[in-house]
């Protein structure tokens, strides 16, 4: 691709799609620019990424063909009132932020223009996010296309339904939390049998990626799985039964769906 990136904000995800995009080599450092609010920050980026860098919003989004907007949701309204004026008609605007609908960005840009609300989650740094997008009716199928091509260029995407996205959100924008906690968890209880902590980590990392791949590429329900591994009166299911004893799904269940209510409160206020 030769268009020019501008990321709006520095932060993790930020870093984590312009490590993805770097990697993937859809575009090269000299096409992307990313704002930050200290110069820290900037050197920082500009050292990691060898980017372009500032600490101008207004002058980065005036040559930007593609706007992501990778700032905090409660800055949108601040950040939004500094960029309306710079951005060019064509320019297509990402907005990657929880808890703002297409409705409310175009309503604080004031007019017509050009959005995607994405959704990606952090694993894109090492390419293999998985990325949600829905659009407005400004946006073109050739638009769209180019969004699809930057979010997979760092893992899967889908074009969905906005009615969806808050849904997306618990099941992936915030689920490697929960799965980093369940690794952490499996870690200390290898820790407490006598096994060192660095190949604690290890074990239950691989045994997590291999896991997730078999229902990828296997396409079984995972129960089915699950069955396969669950011998008769084995070790397996003695700890199956053990989890099941203590909530563990009624437990991801319950924090997943918290995850869902605190972004559709997000969007309605």
């Amino acid at each position: 691709m030769n268009q020019s990136i501008v990321f709006i904000g520095g932060g993790n995800m930020a870093r984590a799609m312009i490590g993805g995009i770097l990697n993937s080599g859809l575009a090269a450092p000299s096409q992307i620019t990313a704002t930050a609010r200290t110069p820290q920050t900037c050197k920082t980026l500009a050292k990691e990424f060898g980017i372009h860098t500032s600490l101008d919003n207004q002058e980065a989004a005036r040559q930007a063909d593609i706007l992501i907007l990778a700032v905090k949701p409660g800055m949108f309204p601040q950040v939004i009132g500094e960029l309306k004026s710079c951005i060019r008609t064509d320019t297509l605007i990402l907005s990657i932020a929880a808890g703002q609908s297409l409705d409310a960005i175009e309503a604080m840009f004031g007019a017509p223009i050009k959005l995607i609300r994405a959704m990606p989650n952090t694993p894109a740094l090492v390419g293999e996010a998985m990325s949600a997008l829905c659009a407005n009716e400004h946006v073109t199928q050739k638009d769209l296309d180019l969004a699809v091509s930057i979010f997979q260029s760092f893992g899967k995407c889908q074009v969905i339904g906005e009615s969806m996205m808050d849904a997306f959100i618990g099941v992936s924008g915030s689920s490697p939390a929960y799965v980093f906690l369940f690794l952490e968890a499996m870690a200390d209880a290898a820790v407490a049998d006598g096994i060192p902590r660095d190949m604690a980590y290890e074990f239950a990392a691989q045994s997590v990626l291999g896991s997730a791949k078999m229902v990828l590429e296997t396409g079984l329900h995972p129960g089915v799985l699950k069955d396969q591994v669950c011998s008769p009166g084995g070790t397996t299911i003695e700890a199956v039964a053990v989890l099941e004893q203590e909530g563990l799904r009624q437990a991801v269940i319950k924090g997943q769906r918290a995850c869902v209510q605190k972004s559709r409160d997000m969007n309605s206020r």
